[in-house]
């Protein structure tokens, strides 16, 4: 699978909001990245068994903007890509998003359904079925200074790794069962030294999140799905897997990096 086999469809997305992106009103502040690069991974049902490859992908544009890209799924055909343009704010020293997209296909690779989120007109959109017709499309409006981060949360959860946060507060756009944001937390579940340093000085860190339901999500937390991400904290590029839904009411899915056991990513004998 070529890393880069959507780079027609960024470039055409490019062209249309490159005019605006000054604008864009994202309240988001992302770590700008110590290196720009190409992950490869692999996809691994909930039984353990890798059943696709997968990748996540880092790249500085000539103007100075960033994309990044996550494809993942089955060999067998279904599958989501992820991708997202920042651009860089704060002197270089952050990044914000512009706009993310999340594309999910079905058994034989159909199209499922497009998920999109543009923070320079405000509005996020959903539109379902082979065609992605989106002259259909659902619309919402997003929230003033919103800080929707579908995309970007391989960015977004950093100040955790390094301890200089204790949470995250940010926001998911969803569109199953119809189009809206909502609230998420996320916080460090686990840190514990990798088993397979010699030394046992390299620390795998584990942040979990979840909708913030406040006290309903003490009732309904067991229905919900489990959603991690792993890092190397000492690593210049930290991301290691990650855990989720591949779509809405898709199979959940484990995302590693080539190289890592999914064993390593949990701790105790």
């Amino acid at each position: 699978m070529s890393p880069f086999r959507l780079r027609a469809g960024f470039a055409c997305a490019l062209g249309v909001l490159a005019a605006a992106t000054a604008g864009a009103e994202s309240a988001l502040r992302l770590p700008y990245p110590h290196q720009f690069s190409v992950v490869p991974a692999a996809t691994y049902d909930t039984h353990g068994d890798r059943v696709g490859e997968a990748h996540l992908a880092l790249e500085r544009l000539p103007d100075g903007q960033v994309r990044l890209l996550t494809d993942t799924g089955f060999e067998s055909g279904p599958r989501t890509v992820l991708s997202a343009l920042l651009e860089p704010v704060d002197g270089r020293r952050s990044l914000r998003p512009v706009w993310q997209e999340s594309h999910s296909f079905g058994p034989g690779g159909a199209p499922l359904g497009m998920l999109r989120v543009d923070h320079v007109r405000q509005e996020a959109s959903c539109v379902s079925g082979p065609e992605l017709d989106w002259s259909h499309a659902q619309r919402v409006a997003l929230p003033d200074a919103d800080r929707v981060a579908n995309v970007t949360l391989s960015l977004l959860f950093l100040p955790l790794v390094d301890d200089s946060a204790e949470q995250v507060e940010f926001q998911i756009f969803l569109c199953g069962g119809g189009p809206r944001v909502l609230d998420f937390r996320a916080a460090v579940a686990d840190r514990h030294d990798d088993p397979t340093d010699p030394g046992g000085r390299r620390e795998l860190v584990e942040v979990s999140y979840a909708p913030d339901l406040g006290p309903v999500g003490l009732l309904v937390a067991p229905l919900l799905p489990r959603l991690s991400f792993w890092f190397d904290p000492a690593a210049r590029q930290p991301w290691l897997a990650h855990r989720i839904p591949l779509y809405s009411d898709g199979p959940e899915v484990l995302i590693v990096r080539d190289g890592l056991e999914p064993a390593r990513l949990v701790s105790g004998p």
